[in-house]
C-alpha cells in the first residue's frame, strides 16, 4: 500500500479524464442550471463514487453531489453568511 495515497498498487486508478468529465458537468450545471448537465455529472460522479481506487471520503462526497443534483431546485438549502 501507498504510504500517500492510501491504495494498493493492484488497483487501477481513476482515469483524469473521468475526474474532468464529472467536474465539468457540476460546474455547467452550476453556471447554467442545465437539467442535461446535471444529469451526466451524476453518471460520471456514481462511477467515480463504484471505483474501488477511490477512498470513502470521496465515495461520500460523490454522492452527497448526486443527492443535490437529483433534487428539485427549491429544495437546495442556502448558506447563508459565507
Amino acid at each position: 500500500m501507498d504510504p500517500v495515497s492510501g491504495l494498493t498498487s493492484a488497483l487501477i486508478p481513476v482515469p483524469a479524464s473521468l475526474w474532468a468529465g464529472a467536474l465539468s458537468e457540476l460546474l455547467n450545471h452550476g453556471e447554467t442550471g442545465c437539467r442535461q448537465s446535471a444529469r451526466r455529472a451524476v453518471d460520471l460522479l456514481t462511477r467515480l463514487a463504484e471505483s474501488p481506487a477511490v477512498d470513502r471520503d470521496v465515495r461520500d462526497l460523490c454522492e452527497r453531489a448526486c443527492e443535490r443534483l437529483t433534487q428539485p431546485e427549491q429544495e437546495h438549502r442556502r448558506v447563508s453568511g459565507l
